[in-house]
């Protein structure tokens, strides 16, 4: 019996999802994703998942020794700066090729009123003068740069509710999870009063609606750059890492 393959995928995106049901369909293929564990109930993945870090870059080259892992393919969100440099260490030392799995950033449009930034702090510096109510569409832990303007009030929406008290006193919190239509994006910014948008550019199609919800209305976005990804091999779809994929199994 010809021993399986081994892909770790490193997840937590809607394409990581879609990788770990195409790497199912592969004979002679074992999939492992690989979750940060910040979502309390995530969506089912085929194949293998595990749950919670590694340990940095030291500790995820173990793994990859210890489970013998054939391949990586690194499809994490494009803001996962750390984990992706972690994932380009770790397979140099462990000499396992890695496959960068990166949706393409948005882009913008005529209608569109960006002010483009590189990071939460320039965003937050960027915000007065454009609203005062503000719709903050970032991770959590970037919330406490928002926390100096306290003549603002921000609209937080996570996936899950606060386990602690957000950095922020000024504002409300809801949930939700995506994906979201434009038409319940305008409801929300009409309901809410919203006059800013505060986005990353993370290029998802689940999260776009908000953007073009933000465009319909005129309003101004503060837009936050992704950051550079590591250097090495990287595709744009999830076809183009399943051929990634079938090509090394060959």
């Amino acid at each position: 019996m010809t021993e399986q393959r081994r892909l770790l995928i490193l997840g937590g995106t809607t394409e990581a999802a879609a990788l770990a049901r195409g790497a199912a369909a592969i004979d002679g293929l074992a999939a492992i994703t690989s979750l940060a564990g910040r979502t309390r109930h995530p969506a089912p993945i085929p194949g293998h998942t595990r749950v919670g870090g590694f340990g940095g870059a030291e500790g995820l080259e173990a793994y990859l020794r210890a489970e013998r892992i054939d391949w990586l393919i690194d499809a994490t969100h494009p803001f996962a700066a750390l984990i992706s440099d972690h994932a380009a260490r770790a397979c140099a030392a462990a000499q396992v090729p890695r496959l960068g799995l990166a949706r393409p950033p948005w882009e913008a449009r005529a209608g569109d009123r960006w002010i483009e930034v590189d990071d939460p702090a320039a965003a937050a510096a960027a915000l007065p003068g454009l609203g005062a109510r503000v719709f903050l569409t970032i991770g959590r832990k970037e919330i406490a740069c928002f926390a100096g303007l306290t003549g603002t009030w921000f609209l937080i929406r996570t996936v899950d509710p606060p386990t602690a008290p957000l950095a922020i006193g000024h504002a409300t919190v809801i949930q939700g999870r995506g994906p979201f239509s434009c038409r319940d994006e305008q409801n929300l910014f009409a309901k809410h009063r919203i006059s800013v948008l505060v986005s990353r550019n993370s290029g998802a199609e689940a999260t776009y609606p908000k953007i073009a919800a933000a465009r319909a209305a005129g309003l101004p976005v503060v837009m936050i750059r992704p950051p550079p990804a590591p250097a090495g091999e990287s595709v744009a779809s999830v076809d183009a890492a399943i051929d990634w994929l079938r090509t090394r199994m060959a």
